[in-house]
């Protein structure tokens, strides 16, 4: 009884249609046939007059809509005395609206489930007893040591303290495979606990890990609206126009003006209506079980039809890590001087080369400074007042706006340097190199397959470094040294649709500015993947060109449904133009007709026969080279 009031509530034309259709047939059992047709035409044409309500309004709007031909055929079997016709009509017009729900609903699956396994409450050790409370996982602090039971979600990300753990990470990354972790790895939150209770310290309250960035993005992605009046529009005025017209000369033909209303009766478009957005939530639901986040339909739609694809280099096309080679001090320092105070500016910095730069200073026992003041400019480098003096760090051009003197180390190909100056006086440099990832080769050629007709890479690193990377990936259009205001530049000059690639707070612009912007997500900056358009949750480059694989599967599974619907009701209107279908009969398969479309749509949840397998990536290669025994001298400890 409850959810008949609910679904009364929520759907009360479809309620009222019922009823009407339940007292109409028991007035004509009980030979009340005037009576039957008065009541259901008043109905009816109720229920045409407060569409055409809104109808108006849409066509004042500019926006010439598909229920003129709903309205026309209720009017129309109203008017030839076909009542019951008249009330399949409405019935098939108002339980749209349901059915549709129920079919996003299957197709949504996959999104929601999530939000229902995002855990509400911790079990945390209190430090005076030790003993284990639980607590709501809003109330857990950085540093808090938590206990995670067997089959448990973890619930805010931190340091594994026990030995080992088995962990599920399928719900963020789209990995099937468990994940084998050891003392000291960092644990997100979102995963499941294996088969043995663990212990972890919290690295990060619940609003900022990874399971909760996940939920927010799953919000946003399940409450967005396929570009359902756009898709639908473009059909919805010839679709109408050829309607009219068939029903117009089958009219005229026999004379009969009940031939009008049977052709009208099998040419409401429902298709239009309901396969467009079935097919786009099936897309998003098929991208989230692969570790893909796709926030709206509409990206699906641009994404599909991408014409260039831009590429940022560093944790993109790269894996962000960074090694460092080799440390050339000028005279009068040494590399612990140099590898100091780089470290200690590098603290403040949040380009990936700042990471690798402050764990080879701890790996060799060096000691970080804290500074008074920092800043840190995009692209260029970083300034930091330390307690030694005024420490610039960065490229060679803008370091040596501060310091005279600096002078470029020999560089390998793919290698980079970083310039260091103390009080204006030239310390020295180090370089450093970052492997292409493994998969890159093939994910830029699989984007070049999908009918990408331009890819590039726009980075803000040196222009050799760049060069270096997009030869061994497969580009040949670079444009290096960039600024994020560059990269937006840069997109205004490509072919569009254009897809940004980045994982940067640099990228940010770029991703914004693009008409479909990837964030990858797993590693990137939370700037990165609240702008962009759609979030790689896996360290896993490939899965880019796999969200344009299903973006373009949905895109045919949502025309094909489409056109489907239309060429069974232009078929059932040619066969009723011939005086061979009863409008009661009429309006009855055209219900089949909307469920075939909606079947059809439903298939955008599976991967389809062409559809391209994502591949976990590997790990960055050892690097090797002139400069190794350098690298282990200046990296370990003495």
């Amino acid at each position: 009884m409850e959810r008949f009031s609910s679904s009364a509530k929520r759907y009360p034309v479809v309620v009222a249609t019922v009823v009407v259709l339940v007292l109409v047939s028991a007035l004509l059992v009980t030979g009340n046939a005037s009576a039957a047709q008065w009541l259901a035409s008043a109905f009816a044409l109720g229920v045409a007059a407060h569409t055409s309500v809104g109808m108006v309004k849409d066509i004042m709007r500019g926006n010439w809509g598909i229920d003129i031909l709903a309205v026309t055929a209720i009017i129309a079997t109203v008017s030839v005395g076909e009542y019951l016709a008249s009330l399949v009509i409405v019935l098939m017009l108002s339980g749209g609206e349901a059915l549709e729900d129920y079919a996003e609903g299957r197709a949504r699956r996959e999104l929601t489930s999530l939000l229902a396994r995002s855990p509400q409450t911790a079990h945390r050790y209190e430090h005076s007893t030790a003993d284990v409370t639980d607590v709501a996982v809003g109330e857990v602090s950085i540093g808090d040591t938590l206990l995670v039971r067997p089959a448990e979600v973890v619930p805010v990300d931190g340091v594994l303290t026990s030995s080992e753990a088995q962990l599920d990470t399928s719900a963020l990354t789209g990995e099937s495979l468990p994940v084998q972790s050891v003392s000291g790895d960092t644990l997100l939150s979102g995963s499941v606990n294996g088969g043995q209770a663990i212990t972890l310290r919290a690295t990060a309250r619940v609003e900022d890990s990874q399971y909760q960035r996940i939920v927010a993005l799953v919000e946003e992605a399940s409450q967005s609206r396929a570009p359902l009046v756009r898709l639908a529009d473009r059909y919805a005025v010839p679709f109408t126009v050829a309607s009219l017209l068939i029903a117009g000369l089958a009219w005229y033909v026999s004379g009969d003006p009940t031939r009008f209303a049977e052709v009208l009766v099998v040419a409401t478009p429902c298709p239009l209506l309901i396969a467009a957005p079935v097919a786009f939530m099936g897309g998003m639901s098929r991208a989230a079980r692969s570790g893909i986040i796709v926030k709206n339909g509409g990206t699906l739609e641009k994404l599909s039809r991408a014409r260039t694809v831009v590429f940022d280099k560093t944790g993109t096309l790269t894996y962000g890590e960074p090694t460092l080679e080799a440390v050339h001090p000028e005279a009068g320092w040494s590399k612990d001087d140099l590898l100091a105070a780089a470290a200690s500016a590098e603290q403040y910095s949040t380009h990936v080369l700042a990471e690798s730069v402050k764990n080879a200073a701890l790996r060799r026992g060096l000691e970080l400074t804290e500074a008074t003041s920092a800043a840190e400019h995009a692209t260029h480098g970083v300034t930091a007042d330390l307690p030694v003096g005024t420490v610039v760090l960065g490229k060679r051009s803008y370091v040596a706006e501060h310091a005279d003197g600096v002078s470029t180390p020999p560089l390998h190909s793919g290698q980079l340097a970083v310039h260091v100056a103390l009080n204006g006086t030239y310390m020295g440099s180090l370089v450093l190199s970052d492997s292409p990832r493994s998969d890159a080769p093939a994910t830029v050629a699989q984007f070049r397959r999908m009918g990408a007709r331009e890819a590039m890479m726009v980075t803000g690193d040196m222009q050799s470094a760049a060069d270096h990377i997009a030869a061994r990936v497969g580009l040949t259009s670079v444009r290096a040294e960039a600024l994020p205001e560059d990269k937006v530049s840069v997109l205004d000059t490509v072919q569009r649709p254009v897809i940004m690639i980045g994982d940067g707070v640099n990228d940010a612009p770029a991703l914004a500015a693009a008409d479909v912007g990837i964030a990858m997500g797993a590693r990137g900056s939370t700037a990165a993947s609240e702008t962009a358009d759609v979030v790689i949750m896996a360290d896993d480059l490939s899965r880019t060109a796999h969200a344009m694989s299903i973006s373009q599967r949905t895109m045919h599974v949502a025309l094909q449904s489409i056109w489907l619907g239309i060429a069974l009701s232009v078929g059932l209107m040619l066969v009723a133009a011939f005086g061979y279908l009863p409008a009661i009969v009429g309006a009855a398969t055209q219900e089949v007709v909307d469920l075939a479309a909606i079947l059809n749509a439903l298939r955008a949840l599976s991967a389809g026969r062409s559809a391209t397998p994502h591949r976990t990536a590997v790990g960055p290669q050892t690097v090797t080279g002139a400069d190794s025994s350098e690298l282990a001298a200046s990296t370990t400890g003495t």
